[in-house]
């Protein structure tokens, strides 16, 4: 699926902008299946729906719908696109692959808000190692003035950071004046933070690391941007339970601590190096 030199790229930056994985028609009815858990028509519900950005008091809203897959079949097929999964296994060096949980986050036109410089792992603090790599789609096109991803190059290299806060939005007015404010100890000695931006069109996927320092500039645009991040983990992602940390998909969780996270609520997708069905 993928050339060395693609391969040697995300090794290198943490991150991949392959291009379309989805047709027309299927970026189509994942947007018709956004609109039902929006609008709370969907058979089931998903794990939550909520606003999540950052700037709420100044009107921005980012909506994050976690676990889609569980209130719409479009979402549970997308976790098994072959392409996508194939990719996954290739850029993971598995031959098994689970899902950890789907993400929607959609920026509104006008008043979608920004996403705050950060890694993502660390929000995560109940599995391990820090392996997993994010499929994120875009379901509209996605450029840096309606908020596409902008990454930091090499920065999975540098490990887990505050938390995974790296830093606040410098501008939040200006989609063109932003940037991770990291205190300057975080950065190895040589090494330099260089954001890049990640457009993408609508059915094209953005793969990054779990460590891969990544944000989003406000949308004041007239066009909304919609994305659906899977979150893949290899088969020997653990379930690493301590005190006092916690996640909101945790209650699904049927392993014992230590043990590889499996189950009905994280679906293998692939094993022994073939993509499943659902």
């Amino acid at each position: 699926m993928l050339t060395e030199e693609q391969v040697a790229s995300f090794r290198e930056n943490g991150y991949l902008n392959y291009g379309p994985v989805l047709t027309p028609e299927e970026t189509a009815g994942l947007r018709e299946a956004l609109a039902r858990c929006k609008s709370g028509t969907s058979p089931q519900a998903a794990e939550s729906n909520r606003n999540i950005s950052w700037g709420q008091d100044k009107g921005f809203v980012v909506t994050q719908i976690v676990n889609m897959f569980q209130a719409e079949e479009a979402f549970r097929q997308h976790l098994y696109n072959e392409k996508i999964v194939k990719i996954i296994s290739e850029l993971m060096g598995t031959d098994t692959v689970r899902v950890w949980h789907d993400q929607m986050q959609e920026k509104p036109a006008k008043v979608g808000g920004p996403t705050t410089w950060h890694q993502d792992h660390p929000y995560w603090p109940i599995i391990q190692p820090a392996d997993l790599i994010s499929a994120w789609v875009a379901l509209e096109d996605a450029d840096e003035a309606n908020g596409c991803m902008s990454m930091v190059k090499g920065s999975y290299k540098w490990g887990p950071k505050n938390g995974g806060t790296i830093g606040t939005i410098t501008d939040e007015s200006d989609p063109n004046v932003w940037g991770p404010d990291y205190k300057p100890e975080w950065i190895p000695e040589g090494e330099t933070v260089e954001v890049v931006p990640q457009p993408a069109k609508a059915g094209g996927v953005v793969f990054h690391h779990c460590l891969t320092w990544h944000g989003v500039p406000v949308n004041r645009t007239e066009r909304p941007r919609p994305a659906i991040a899977v979150h893949y983990m290899p088969g020997w992602t653990r379930y690493e339970k301590e005190p006092g940390k916690e996640h909101l998909v945790e209650h699904h969780i049927t392993v014992q601590p230590g043990e590889e996270l499996k189950g009905d609520f994280f679906p293998t997708v692939m094993e022994n190096g073939v993509v499943l069905k659902p």
